[in-house]
């Protein structure tokens, strides 16, 4: 008996690849799991459930088939799929959790995130987070012809990895995109949970922390760029963080 989490596959054409390694774990590594959530950014972008990719609906497919066999599928939004909707959670029977979440993991509370919120010193990306999350905001974007938005997208990525480069090139990458110790420890307290699981940051770790006195722990998952990042959790409390 496990339950999986994932997070930051970031699937795309142009990495056909580790479609095909999400599609093995769906056949192989999670069946017979008690449930898998994915963390956000299942794709490297998402313009809308209309969109045509056959990454797409590979994975809708491969997905639903899972939930057939008796797993159930749980996903959280990314900042690179915050506009998958109820017409592909449909197609590919999983249910959208808000970010952030309380589940009951094996009788234990369990706090689930995406991690960007987690994120505080990158104010840049804050605004633009705050922009893009506004309904109003998706509701137009979405009444767009789908290759404005597919162009928009495109747009959005080259920015994103100009901004990349550019803190990589300051020394700034490392400090600035990853999650706020300060940020940590509010959430902590906010929800008086001792168990916090996300993704976002590309930093595959379990940290041990004393919050308050109190034990605590912070599991980030891995991405999948080049190789699978999986976390499994055991009934008796016990987590492993590992790679396909």
């Amino acid at each position: 008996m496990t339950t999986l989490f994932i997070a930051d596959l970031h699937l795309d054409p142009d990495r056909p690849e580790i479609t095909r390694l999400f599609g093995e774990f769906l056949e192989t590594g999670a069946k017979g799991a008690d449930a898998l959530y994915i963390l956000g950014d299942l794709f490297e972008s998402w313009v809308g459930d209309d969109d045509p990719s056959e990454a797409g609906a590979f994975v809708a497919d491969g997905l639903a088939r899972l939930g057939e066999s008796g797993v159930p599928v749980f996903f959280m939004h990314g900042n690179r799929d915050f506009m998958l909707g109820r017409d592909y959670a449909a197609r590919a029977g999983i249910r959208i959790l808000p970010d952030p979440s309380v589940i009951e993991l094996y009788e234990r509370p369990v706090l689930l995130m995406h991690g960007d919120t987690l994120c505080t010193g990158d104010v840049e990306y804050q605004k633009v987070r705050a922009q893009v999350r506004n309904p109003v905001w998706r509701e137009h974007m979405l009444s767009q012809p789908l290759q404005a938005r597919l162009a928009f997208a495109q747009q959005a990525r080259a920015a994103s990895q100009a901004r990349q480069g550019e803190m990589k090139s300051a020394g700034t990458m490392e400090t600035i995109t990853d999650a706020s110790p300060d940020a940590i420890e509010e959430t902590f307290r906010r929800y008086g949970i001792n168990t916090l699981i996300h993704g976002h940051t590309h930093r595959p770790a379990i940290h041990e922390l004393d919050i308050g006195g109190c034990p605590h722990r912070r599991i980030v998952l891995g991405d999948w760029y080049e190789q699978g990042s999986v976390l499994r959790a055991h009934p008796d409390g016990s987590f492993d963080l590992a790679t396909l």
